[in-house]
């Protein structure tokens, strides 16, 4: 067939066409690109069975802290070795009841025993040394006594003779030498009269002091005895008090010394609780606070006794003493749940406690926007907090809804979709 020209007319505006489509298809490449660049990336969907939320509220929360830990006897002691010796005998094992006098182990030791016969062999010889000294101290006193009396009758003759022989002289009946004489005996036995009474007041005097001379011999004897007594008498080992043993640190036949641990006894009946209270939170915490004790069986009211002054392993250690009655099943190293009530706060907002959210702190929350499950991450300031809520300052209304869970895995993202 022959060849048909072709209008140059008509191949241009052809050409222009597919130019102008080309241009066209560039700048809709173009206006999507930059359309999609702008446009934010797509929420991440969460599965809201997966999360925990709570709606904020207005009203009153009662401050509270609470922390793990066991039931303790109040009154717990050990029981010392008082001497060396070995182990002869266990007579109780833990659990067993015991009374003040309860033997719970005996030890034995030659020595103490050898000793604490000599000091009492030592005591009867002092005693026997007082008696026989007061004795004798008794008849000096009684001769002494018996010779001042003897002097005393020999003056008082002595003296009527005198008196009778002044009478006869004055009417020359008898003369004067033999009046003189007389005289002269009476003055002599008053003078030894009054010489045999000092001695007999010194005598006196002279039985009292050796006697407590003699006495102070026989109480050191007895101290010395009670002594011996009393470690003869700890080899058979003792509480002192009733409860009920809970461990014996040692075995039949085991050598011990002087301040090592035998036993320790506790009494079941007077139980208190040992908390552990997060260091971040026990500042708040003050001796004197109410609390409560959950032993699975019962709750126990009390009051913080004590609250230890440092913390260990992160951790502050408080003691609350129980002041109601114990349920069946308390017993000591219990595990309990003890909760600490701090204050009451009023016309407050207040929401669940966020599993990252700290007193006095700003965190990042998810707040559901819509019907839809729609969240955008909004700043809350948070206040003071107690064990399930915790005070919202700023950032959240009355009614809103958040997201308490753990959302560190969408940090990225200040919206999520709960679906």
């Amino acid at each position: 067939m022959p060849d048909i020209a072709r209008d140059p007319a008509i191949l241009k505006r052809k050409k222009l066409r597919h130019a102008l489509y080309a241009a066209i298809g560039v700048l809709v490449v173009i206006g999507v690109s930059i359309a999609l660049a702008r446009m934010e990336p797509a929420a991440p969907t969460v599965e809201r069975a997966t999360v925990l939320t709570d709606t904020v509220k207005r009203g009153s929360i009662i401050r509270q802290h609470r922390g793990l830990g066991t039931l303790v006897p109040e009154d717990t002691r050990w029981l010392p070795s008082r001497t060396d010796g070995r182990v002869d005998r266990i007579v109780l094992r833990p659990g067993a009841k015991v009374e003040a006098n309860t033997v719970i182990l005996e030890l034995t030791n030659p020595q103490v025993e050898q000793e604490a016969l000599n000091a009492r062999l030592a005591l009867h010889s002092a005693e026997a040394a007082l008696e026989n000294l007061r004795v004798q101290l008794q008849n000096d006193l009684l001769t002494q006594e018996s010779q001042t009396a003897a002097i005393q009758a020999e003056y008082e003759t002595a003296r009527m003779q005198a008196e009778a022989d002044e009478a006869l002289a004055k009417e020359e009946l008898i003369s004067d030498i033999t009046r003189r004489r007389s005289q002269l005996t009476a003055e002599t036995l008053k003078k030894r009269s009054a010489f045999e009474v000092q001695r007999l007041a010194s005598a006196r005097e002279s039985l009292e002091g050796r006697l407590r001379v003699q006495q102070a011999a026989v109480d050191q004897a007895k101290a010395v005895s009670n002594l011996q007594n009393s470690r003869l008498e700890s080899l058979k080992v003792t509480p002192g008090f009733s409860g009920v043993l809970q461990l014996l640190a040692v075995e039949v036949g085991q050598q011990v010394g002087p301040g090592q641990n035998l036993a320790r006894v506790a009494d079941p009946s007077r139980l208190k609780a040992e908390l552990k209270i997060a260091e971040t939170q026990a500042k708040d915490i003050e001796v004197g606070q109410s609390a409560e004790i959950d032993t699975r069986s019962g709750i126990i009211p009390g009051k913080v006794s004590r609250k230890d002054p440092a913390a260990a392993n992160g951790t502050v250690t408080i003691d609350v003493q129980l002041t109601g009655e114990l349920p069946r099943g308390a017993v000591p190293d219990l595990s309990v749940d003890g909760t600490v009530q701090l204050e009451r706060l009023d016309n407050i907002l207040y929401v669940g406690r966020p599993s990252l959210g700290q007193d006095d702190s700003t965190v990042g929350l998810f707040k559901v926007v819509n019907t839809s499950g729609d969240s955008t991450r909004v700043q809350v300031a948070l206040g003071k907090s107690s064990v399930n809520a915790i005070e919202v300052k700023s950032g959240l209304n009355e009614g809103d809804t958040v997201v308490l869970s753990d959302m560190s895995a969408w940090d990225a993202y200040d919206r999520v979709r709960l679906r």
